[in-house]
């Protein structure tokens, strides 16, 4: 069981659970044939639903692509190598932003309820803060996906427009990554690369 250590008044998870979510983890280009259940998944979102948001709103909504049929028709919108993957993974997961979000702010917002028009009204800035912070969520998912043992391959190769218009009919979302997710096979992970030193990524003002 992964143990905490206290330091005066902070609480820091112990080495090996820092292993499992950076250190260690890798992007899995294939998976074992182990299903990944309905379980699982709310388990996940139990875990990454904490993702901080600017005004709490929490654009991110994902399609989750377990019949064989929509998985035919997702490969048919990837690019090259990503189509067999996706075809083979146990789960796949569309991951989009909505940038009607703001529908949801008096409730999830309470504070400024007013937020959905004073700050939100303009489509144009609505639709930027949907994708910044879909994306923040989409960093945290991937997180979430390791802590509960799992490995993700997050893919950008696709056909964006595409996949949208096909799992996202209602045209309030759109589609970011697509995301297989599963227990990675023997090998399916590349060796671990370089990373920028801490010189080259952080200057003090």
């Amino acid at each position: 069981m992964t143990t905490v250590t206290e330091y005066s008044d902070h609480i820091v998870i112990d080495r090996h659970a820092q292993d499992v979510l950076f250190r260690q983890a890798r992007t899995a280009n294939a998976f074992t044939s182990e299903p990944v259940t309905d379980e699982q998944v709310q388990a996940l979102y139990d875990l990454v639903k904490w993702a901080p948001t600017s005004f709490n709103q929490q654009p991110l909504r994902v399609v989750l692509v377990r019949s064989a049929e929509a998985r035919e028709r997702l490969g048919t919108m990837m690019i090259d190598n990503n189509r067999a993957k996706t075809l083979a993974a146990p789960l796949t997961a569309i991951l989009a932003a909505d940038t009607e979000f703001h529908r949801h702010l008096p409730t999830q917002f309470p504070v400024f309820p007013q937020a959905k028009d004073v700050l939100f009204g303009d489509p144009t800035v609505r639709e930027e803060s949907a994708l910044l912070n879909a994306t923040l969520q989409i960093a945290y998912f991937i997180i979430g996906v390791r802590a509960l043992g799992l490995a993700a391959g997050p893919m950008s190769g696709f056909d964006s427009a595409a996949v949208t218009k096909e799992f996202f009919p209602d045209g309030t979302a759109r589609a970011l990554v697509v995301v297989n997710l599963g227990r990675p096979a023997d090998g399916a992970r590349w060796d671990r690369l370089d990373r920028l030193g801490y010189e080259q990524v952080f200057t003090t003002a």
